[in-house]
């Protein structure tokens, strides 16, 4: 059985969805990479080496990567908004566990914990913006929630990095406690109008496989799960390495100087809150004809090795690259035409999926050649999605065909 439609919100109430569900995921993102900027301290706190502290990034992704397709089946089962607010809560009140553990061991399970209460949020959201919101609205809801993302990536690891050079431990973990507090009750008060998104939306003897079978089976869908998990493969990864050359000779930057480069997001930040109406002007393949070329140019300007250079070249690539994912995340949302948490869910794991193989790929180019080796790395990726690309626009050409073929049908 599909999904239920139950289009009813617009106006204030159609705008208020969008905006809690926006800040519930600054509240994730900015609880997911706030560690990234915090390793030099978690490292002196917990004595480990630097680069055992990157653990604490990786865990937490990985169990969010595998917590996605849960939350997608439970919100199928009972409705949308539920479980979202009561991972947010827990989320909230986990962090006050932060205060207790006792060394990185714990906080590794404790993170580990954490990531499969972050994943409620990316697994239901476009889901629940497609369940209640008339299609028209869906385009612009998509391209702020995005945004939102982008700008809660950014605010977490600049805080990270702040929370570093001047707080404690106790005290960094206070406030992130008291903001996420302050952001889930926010997002509460603004998902409070629609209880709605509380009914069932699959019987209960359905196949609860059955929606990630049907959409691992349809070829236009996978190849939009290929084209957002090739670019996150390129661009997290990009931004990962990137520190370490600015932290090395000639930059000689300091560890939370590095992490400004982050800032550089807001150029995606920007293009994703435009990429409704960019899809609209230029169509959906050139778009993301122009999305991959910006990732490609960004690169390769990096290659002139000045901090100028570098800093534009990840502007271009962060414009690229959150074009392509808010294409690809409202082009899943609408080709998804039931079982859409699932077919969301499955999206959302093969673009984790890539972050997680991209340090992988890219580590060898890096210990061979450095940040040259690891821009060869990023064009062979980028490549690659540009052919993904070119076998995904016959896909869709030939939906779109057989859409209109039907439509005429039913006319006649």
């Amino acid at each position: 059985m599909a999904d239920s439609q139950t289009h009813t919100l617009s106006g204030t109430d159609g705008r208020r969805l969008i905006y809690g569900l926006s800040l519930a995921s600054v509240a994730i993102f900015i609880n997911l990479y706030l560690t990234q900027g915090m390793l030099p301290m978690l490292a002196e706190r917990f004595d480990v080496s630097a680069g055992h502290s990157t653990l604490v990034v990786s865990v937490t992704s990985f169990s969010l990567a595998l917590s996605l397709l849960g939350y997608a089946l439970l919100s199928d089962r009972i409705g949308r908004r539920r479980p979202l607010i009561a991972s947010l809560w827990l989320l909230a009140l986990s962090n006050l566990l932060l205060f207790l553990v006792p060394d990185f061991d714990a906080l590794l399970w404790l993170r580990l914990g954490q990531g499969m209460l972050l994943a409620s949020v990316p697994a239901i959201a476009m889901a629940y913006l497609k369940d209640r919101l008339p299609t028209m609205m869906l385009m612009t809801a998509a391209a702020f929630y995005i945004a939102a993302n982008s700008f809660g990536g950014i605010a977490g690891r600049l805080l990270g990095g702040v929370m570093a050079q001047y707080l404690d431990w106790n005290q960094a973990v206070l406030l992130l406690t008291l903001l996420t507090l302050l952001l889930v009750a926010s997002a509460q008060w603004l998902l409070g109008i629609d209880r709605g998104a509380d009914g069932r939306h699959e019987r209960q003897g359905q196949g609860a496989l059955r929606g990630f079978v049907l959409h691992l089976g349809n070829p236009y869908l996978r190849g939009l799960y290929l084209l957002g998990g090739l670019a996150f493969m390129v661009m997290v990864n990009q931004f990962s390495f990137i520190q370490l050359h600015l932290m090395a000779e000639p930059f000689g930057w300091n560890r939370f100087q590095a992490t400004l480069i982050f800032l550089c997001y807001l150029s995606g930040t920007l293009s994703s809150g435009q990429s409704a109406r960019l899809m609209t002007k230029l169509g959906t393949v050139p778009l993301l004809i122009l999305s991959i070329g910006l990732m490609a140019l960004g690169s390769i300007l990096t290659l002139a090795n000045t901090e100028l250079a570098i800093c534009l070249g990840f502007l271009c690539s962060a414009c690229g690259f959150f074009l392509i994912h808010a294409c690809c995340n409202s082009l899943v949302a609408l080709g998804a035409e039931q079982h859409r948490a699932k077919a969301t869910a499955l999206y959302l794991c093969s673009y984790y999926l890539g972050a997680a193989l991209g340090g992988p790929f890219l580590m060898p180019f890096w210990q061979t050649w450095h940040w040259q080796g690891v821009v060869a790395g990023s064009l062979l990726l980028i490549a690659a999605n540009a052919l993904a690309l070119w076998r995904w626009q016959h896909l869709a050409k030939a939906r779109q065909q057989e859409a209109s073929l039907n439509l005429r049908r039913c006319r006649n």
